[in-house]
C-alpha cells in the first residue's frame, strides 16, 4: 500500500512492517501507540524504523493513519492509560470490602 509520510511516498505492507519491527525492543509508551504482533510500540518509534527518517520529520498522525490502513490497532494515550491507580491502602480496603478513606 502506498502511504505518504513526511512528504515521501512509501510502499508499505503489513508483512513488511512486521518484518521491520521484528527484534526491535519497544520504548515506553508516552503518547499514541501501535500494537504490532503482541507488542505495543510508540507511533514515532515505528515511523522511524519503517521510514528510516528522524522522528521530527513526520507527525504521529501520519504514521497512525498508515498503520490503521494496514490493519494494525492504534491507540491514543487516553485509551492505553489505566483509569485510576489505587494506593496500597485503597487496594487493601477494596479487597476487604470496606470503604477506603483518602
Amino acid at each position: 500500500m502506498r502511504c505518504v509520510i513526511a512528504r515521501f511516498p512509501f510502499d508499505l505492507t503489513r508483512s513488511g512492517v512486521l518484518e521491520s519491527m521484528k527484534g526491535i525492543k519497544p520504548e515506553p509508551v508516552t503518547g499514541e501507540s501501535v500494537i504490532i504482533g503482541r507488542r505495543q510500540y510508540p507511533v514515532k518509534q515505528v515511523g522511524e524504523v519503517i521510514t528510516r527518517q528522524d522522528r521530527r520529520d513526520f507527525s504521529a498522525g501520519e504514521v497512525t493513519r498508515a498503520m490503521t490502513l494496514l490493519g494494525f490497532t492504534c491507540r491514543t494515550l487516553h485509551q492505553a492509560a489505566p483509569a485510576r491507580v489505587l494506593s496500597p491502602l485503597q487496594r487493601a480496603s477494596t479487597m476487604l470490602g470496606a470503604p477506603a478513606s483518602v
